[in-house]
């Protein structure tokens, strides 16, 4: 038994370090209010879970090539025990991006929306619960007239974003009718644009769950329909910021793939990983200008002077909250590099483990999202009584 010691030495070791940081960090309290919030309100990690594997599924269904059942044999899991295992050391670099991005989605978009982004697009278009007709008097209320400008580029990003599916169904038909190249500039193009809408309506879903955490915070009850429109007009608050990392986004990021199908862009590909990298960057350094642009009524200038003061009072209750974000992001992005890694080319096991993975995430991010909006009310305390809620 003791010889077997040495093996689990570094488990031990991990575990141990692991408990000490959360039982004794200064942010535990918010922290557990957000595991309370959770257990309250399903919905917040529900939400990232199920967006999470639906992507998944459509990423399966169209690029996995399935040559027969037999590749889906559930007898596949059977033979875990046979499988290769790589060590840390195999896999630790396809870790840290991933895991700072997954921080970054904390305080800004934290899940991908395709392929329901279809399914919100003919939602918005029909007017569900009035989400159409409440973001375009936000709009129009908080821009005047350049919101007509912005719900322009909401309505064709919205159209884009329904035109990608059928860009996909289509592709083998079309592929001998247009010539490859063309085709793949029109469809670069459709998913260039459509990356706004999807963007765009995770941010919304993000400050619609926010709005959700600060109900249980408040002790207060809300009707759905009411709560989804009530985001809506926060969400108009939260545009302006939102447009900007759109912006960046596509400038440092988005056009140059997309340049790269009409004309000769050495190495584009190569520089992705550092523009990933400085986006989530930028969105960390200005961690909480999303939430206070939701929580109060500010322009961006003032959101970013409160941002300023919010690191410059509480530094060390921000450092410990991204450590924390930072540690469960990583560990979950290192199990999902090992098993990939382990399952090879089984796609009923890689299946059932993407289904466990976008669960474990969509706890993890939920809980850290509610978390973020109990930290972020508990370092604001001074600022809750001179709090003005947007009024229609």
């Amino acid at each position: 038994m003791l010889s077997n010691f040495p093996r689990v030495h570094p488990l031990l070791s991990l575990c141990g370090g692991y408990a000490l940081v959360m039982l004794f960090n200064p942010v535990r309290r918010a922290l557990l209010d957000g595991f309370r919030c959770i257990g309250r309100y399903p919905r917040v990690w529900l939400t990232f879970t199920f967006l999470g594997f639906a992507y998944f599924v459509f990423q399966f269904v169209a690029f996995t090539p399935i040559r027969g059942w037999t590749d889906l044999d559930l007898s596949q899991v059977a033979s875990l025990p046979k499988w290769y295992w790589p060590q840390f050391v195999e896999v630790w670099r396809e870790t840290p991006l991933p895991g700072l991005e997954g921080v970054a989605g904390i305080f800004d978009n934290a899940t991908t929306t395709y392929p329901l982004s279809v399914v919100a697009a003919i939602l918005m278009i029909i007017n569900w619960r009035g989400l159409h007709g409440a973001l375009l008097r936000a709009l129009r209320k908080r821009y005047r007239f350049l919101g007509y400008l912005i719900y322009l580029v909401l309505l064709l990003s919205a159209l884009a974003s329904l035109l990608k599916p059928i860009a996909f169904w289509r592709l083998p038909e079309w592929s001998g009718k247009v010539p490859a190249a063309g085709f793949l500039q029109i469809s670069a193009t459709v998913d260039a644009v459509a990356f706004i809408f999807e963007y765009l309506l995770g941010v919304y879903i993000q400050v619609y769950l926010i709005t959700v955490c600060l109900a249980w915070v408040k002790g207060v009850s809300f009707e759905e329909g009411e709560l989804f429109r009530f985001a809506m007009r926060r969400f108009s608050f939260v545009l302006k910021w939102a447009g900007i990392v759109v912006f960046v986004s596509m400038l440092i990021v988005r056009l140059p793939l997309l340049l790269a199908y009409f004309t000769s862009i050495p190495g584009v590909l190569d520089y992705l990983p550092l523009e990933r990298a400085f986006m989530s960057g930028l969105i960390i350094a200005f961690c909480s200008v999303q939430i206070s642009l939701t929580l109060h009524n500010e322009t961006l200038s003032k959101a970013i002077r409160a941002h300023a003061q919010f690191i410059r009072q509480n530094p060390g209750r921000l450092g410990w909250f991204l450590i924390v974000c930072g540690i469960h992001f990583f560990f979950i992005m290192t199990c999902d590099a090992i098993v990939r890694s382990a399952i090879a080319d089984r796609l009923a096991a890689l299946f059932i483990w993407k289904f466990i993975f976008a669960f474990l995430r969509g706890i993890i991010t939920g809980w850290l999202l509610a978390s973020w909006v109990c930290l972020f009310r508990q370092c604001e305390a001074r600022r809750v009584h001179e709090e003005r809620w947007i009024q229609y």
